[in-house]
């Protein structure tokens, strides 16, 4: 039913093991944090819960659920996709959460990133006792744990983030590594990296191609063609004469045979 019943469902589950809080996390984000500074965070502010926030300015804040904190950092307004005197009303001191006074002043919004540590008391008493019909953390929950009187604090992620839950951020995050000279994001960051599933395909082989600006996958087979700005999935088999340019080729899970292609070419 939502983010918050998901959790409920497997509550059983989490209380079983000994731990102090909960870190809940969405799959259709990309960004690279560092969960330990977050929740250790969370700790020195004694919070009950805590939300992890991303400075915005005001061109982007009118499609973000956006959060008010005061002087501590302690959230106690939530608004939708304010606009007008709504959203002006939702301005924030962003220094308050570790941003300098330029950027500050360039990002006077906070936005929730739909990422959150829970002590592990606090969420089972939500969302069993407090909120048993809520369904979504962000629109019910969380703020229903602030107009009761919980520890809601919130915490500066000041970095590359995105939601790619849509087809359009999707592929437009996809093709944000191929920028030069400095990509939207890295996957090439020694001290951060970031693994992908082992398929333990061949490299792959690119035969008399111009290949410019693009991401190869693995297990690719590349023969005389153009590619432009563009991501190439695994196993993708690109053929003498193709252009591809500004595109996002998804790959394939196996490799096709010769009949299959047979049978592809006589429909």
């Amino acid at each position: 039913q939502g983010t918050a019943d998901a959790v409920r469902q497997y509550l059983w589950l989490f209380e079983e093991h000994n731990v102090m809080e909960f870190l809940i996390l969405a799959g259709d984000h990309l960004y690279r944090m560092d969960y330990e500074k977050f929740i250790q965070a969370h700790r020195e502010t004694n919070a009950d819960i805590t939300v992890a926030a991303l400075p915005m300015d005001e061109k982007r804040a009118t499609a973000f659920g956006l959060m008010k904190i005061d002087e501590e950092g302690r959230i106690i307004e939530f608004a939708e996709k304010p606009k007008g005197e709504q959203l002006k009303a939702m301005m924030v001191d962003t220094t308050i959460l570790g941003l300098d006074d330029v950027r500050a002043k360039e990002m006077p919004y906070i936005a929730s990133m739909g990422i959150y540590v829970f002590s592990k008391d606090v969420m089972l008493q939500l969302l069993r006792e407090q909120f048993p019909e809520a369904n979504d953390f962000g629109s019910e929950v969380i703020p229903g744990a602030t107009s009761i009187g919980k520890r809601v604090h919130a915490y500066l992620y000041d970095g590359y983030w995105e939601d790619i839950g849509t087809i359009a951020a999707f592929y437009n995050a996809n093709l944000g590594i191929t920028k030069k000279p400095i990509p939207d994001f890295s996957f090439y960051d020694r001290f951060a990296p970031i693994y992908t599933q082992p398929r333990h395909l061949p490299p792959s082989k690119v035969l008399d191609a111009d290949v410019t600006d693009s991401v190869i996958g693995e297990g690719c087979v590349i023969k005389n063609c153009k590619i432009n700005h563009s991501v190439v999935g695994l196993r993708s088999c690109i053929s003498e004469g193709a252009i591809i340019e500004d595109s996002l080729l998804m790959g394939a899970d196996y490799y096709e045979t010769e009949a299959d292609k047979k049978l592809l070419a006589e429909k």
